[in-house]
């Protein structure tokens, strides 16, 4: 599989230019001009946010007070979505000693693009009006849209420091087409039920990016392994987008639950994952190390697999011991990951996976998929009643009949749908990136701010003292090396 893409490498030619003066401010304005454009022909505000819809909406339903607006029950949730996008997802990525600036700042530029992408491609497949031919977006549109973002970002993870932002561009692009498609579906053709996105998002995100990250395998990245690591104030910050995504998780997996018991519960089985979550991460951590000292890139990553892991299954009647053995099982398996799965995939596999996404958003989404079809299948009216069943499992109309083994084997299928997306479009996408044109850095230039910001001068220098540390492998010769710097100096 390498060999391929070393064949493949060689055929499309070197890619050494950083320089993005013209492609990155065209990419940028041209696309959105094009946003502007097609938001001018398509998008208008719904009942819920137009001035005389809202009024007409009041009157057919008997509403007196404006607090019945679903502004006032979403957008909490909304705020902390957000925030883990641009804040969690953002900071998580600055791990890289000398590549802050671009995992904070990429993270900023996609996820600014894909939710107006999203707005637009989640419309047309969900909420396009047949009759005037106009999408109508409120607030549960735009937590849709970022959840839309959220995919690429999982893709980001594992490109991180080896690709150029015109090229995240265009993975944001496809990311969000290809994810809309996916939604579509697994949430409307198959019918299942995915609230916090353990298909749609989380492995359909991680196997996208894996997939892309395959194709673009750099044989030579070694040249750059001495930023591929991180320091301790790079640690630090990263260590507070972790804490945002854990804090806020809760709110990711029931933003869009049905209001009332599915929301609470959503939350419910979700925090007591996380917590669970933290304690196995923790326990396998100091088991691996031979004095029994913490990773912090465990800490940072496999005690936020449990979110992830409860994404499909959060919404149902799993009840609270049920969440705590999820979240049990995601911080073992995610640890493990780090540490064997991950340098197996790239010494056989020749996968680069600089932030390990394999570990924290794939197999824990896969996972999540495959427990909440179990959870499907197994549920019963005697935990539910009749009006339960409909309500969790929405079988109405065209579903009413569906038999709950139906349901639990469609929840399976999504799962496997959304992995195929995910290979075969990464794949796809991959290639397009082999192209010599999009100014990303050769492999001697990876995991460096440099290549596309202006720096401050006391931070154009890295000393021999502070590489410590490699996210991905073992550090004990990486600590020699520092241990014998700071005895010469």
């Amino acid at each position: 599989m390498g060999n391929c893409c070393e064949r493949a490498a060689s055929f499309f030619g070197p890619q050494k230019n950083t320089y993005v003066r013209v492609s990155l401010p065209a990419v940028c304005f041209v696309w959105q001009i094009a946003m502007v454009v097609l938001f001018g022909v398509f998008i208008r505000y719904d009942d819920e946010s137009d001035v005389k819809g809202w009024l007409q909406y009041k009157k057919e339903h008997n509403i007196t007070s404006d607090i019945e607006n679903d502004f006032y029950f979403r957008y909490p949730s909304f705020q902390d979505v957000h925030v883990m996008i641009f804040v969690g997802f953002g900071f998580l990525m600055t791990f890289l000693k000398r590549y802050s600036f671009s995992g904070v700042g990429f993270n900023f530029l996609i996820a600014a693009f894909g939710l107006q992408w999203a707005l637009l491609m989640q419309g047309w497949f969900h909420s396009l009006d047949p009759v005037t031919g106009k999408i109508h977006i409120g607030i549960e549109s735009l937590i849709n849209a970022d959840f839309c973002c959220a995919a690429s970002l999982i893709a980001y993870g594992a490109l991180l420091g080896k690709v150029s932002p015109v090229q995240l561009m265009v993975v944001t692009l496809f990311g969000v087409t290809l994810f809309a498609v996916e939604e579509y579906i697994i949430l409307d053709l198959f019918h299942c039920r995915d609230s916090g996105g353990s298909m749609v998002i989380h492995t359909f995100g991680g196997y996208y990016g894996l997939a892309i990250s395959w194709v673009l395998y750099r044989p030579n990245l070694h040249l750059s392994k001495r930023l591929q690591g991180s320091v301790y104030h790079s640690d630090l910050f990263a260590m507070i987008g972790a804490l945002f995504l854990w804090m806020f998780w809760p709110s990711f997996n029931s933003a869009i639950s049905h209001h009332g018991d599915g929301q609470l519960r959503t939350a419910i089985n979700t925090y007591l994952a996380l917590a669970s979550g933290v304690l196995t991460a923790v326990a396998i951590s100091s088991l691996a190390e031979k004095k029994g000292k913490l990773d912090m890139v465990h800490i940072q990553n496999s005690t936020l697999a449990a979110g992830v892991a409860m994404g499909s299954a959060a919404e149902f009647m799993i009840m609270p011991y049920g969440s705590l053995i999820v979240g049990f099982c995601s911080g073992i398996i995610s640890t493990f990951g780090y540490l064997y799965v991950t340098p197996f995939l790239e010494k056989y596999l020749k996968l680069q996976d600089t932030c390990g996404i394999h570990n924290l958003h794939a197999v824990p989404g896969m996972l999540g998929g495959f427990v909440g079809a179990i959870v499907a299948a197994a549920a019963s009216v005697d935990v539910y009643s009749e009006q339960g069943l409909i309500n969790t499992f929405s079988l109405e109309g065209k579903y009413r009949n569906r038999t709950l083994g139906t349901q639990g084997a469609y929840q399976a299928a999504g799962t496997c749908v959304a992995i195929a997306f995910g290979l075969v479009g990464g794949v796809c996408v991959g290639f397009i990136l082999r192209l010599p044109i999009w100014a990303d850095p050769a492999d001697d230039f990876c995991f460096d701010d440099e290549a596309y910001w202006e720096l401050p001068e006391d931070e154009e220098t890295i000393p021999p003292v502070l590489e410590y540390n490699n996210h991905m492998t073992h550090k004990s010769q990486d600590t020699c090396e520092s241990n014998f710097a700071l005895e010469e100096s």
